[in-house]
């Protein structure tokens, strides 16, 4: 059965909204700041009262609630763990977010 991955690139998706990272951080998880190439939070996914412990890198994607352990390596990844979704899910939607065409069958 075929689930997707083949038709996505997630290493351009991720390259893409990392060149778009503000505005696309802002909508995950809004009210944050940018401090030293970061943008800190409110995690979206916990009763987070505080900014600070929760932090995305704006230049790679990698991500972290301190105060939790919870972790990841790329925006997509931080995308699925924001909606509780999939990352072929979240890469989906993060791409048509910023306007990248997916989903090309390569057979008919």
């Amino acid at each position: 059965m075929h689930d997707g991955r083949q038709s996505l690139d997630f290493t351009a998706i991720n390259a893409a909204v990392l060149a778009v990272a503000g505005p696309v951080l802002f909508r995950l998880a809004p009210g944050g700041t940018v401090q030293a190439g970061e943008y800190v939070a409110l995690n979206p996914r916990r009763a987070d009262h505080r900014l600070g412990s929760f932090r995305v890198n704006m230049r790679t994607g990698r991500w972290a609630d301190f105060a939790t352990g919870d972790r990841g390596g790329d925006i997509i990844s931080y995308a699925a763990y924001a909606w509780n979704c999939s990352q072929v899910e979240a890469a989906r939607a993060l791409a048509r977010m910023i306007g990248i065409e997916i989903g090309a069958r390569a057979h008919g």
